[in-house]
Parts: C-alpha cells; sequence; structure tokens
C-alpha cells in the first residue's frame, strides 16, 4: 500500500518497526560505543528511542 492509503495505526506500526531495526543496527559494542557510528552517545540510537517513547505514549494516552 502507499502512504496515503495508511491508516494512523499503520503509519505507527512502520515508524516502530523502522525505530527498532535502527536499535538493532546501531547496537553498542563492549567498549560502549556504537558499533556502526563507532561514537558513545549514537543520535540514531537516541532518535529511535524517542520515537518508540512517543509511541508508546500515543498508545497509551486516555481517549474519549
Amino acid at each position: 500500500m502507499t502512504a496515503p492509503f495508511l491508516s494512523l495505526a499503520q503509519i505507527l506500526n512502520r515508524l516502530a518497526l523502522t525505530a527498532r531495526w535502527t536499535l538493532r543496527d546501531h547496537r553498542p559494542a563492549l567498549d560502549g560505543t556504537c558499533a556502526l557510528c563507532h561514537s558513545p552517545d549514537c543520535p540514531p540510537a537516541i532518535a529511535a528511542r524517542d520515537v518508540l517513547e512517543t509511541i508508546r505514549q500515543l498508545r497509551w494516552r486516555d481517549t474519549p
């Protein structure tokens, strides 16, 4: 399906899947640095964690 025909739930699921892939690829090595970026505070991993936290907040908020 193309983007204009996706529901909000489908878009959030795809964002979550992409964030999980990013976290898997940017997993820290034994020395604590990112195996891909070689930085101690990996910006893609931080962004992926933020995306997952935002999705969790959206899914668990009280809706009328």
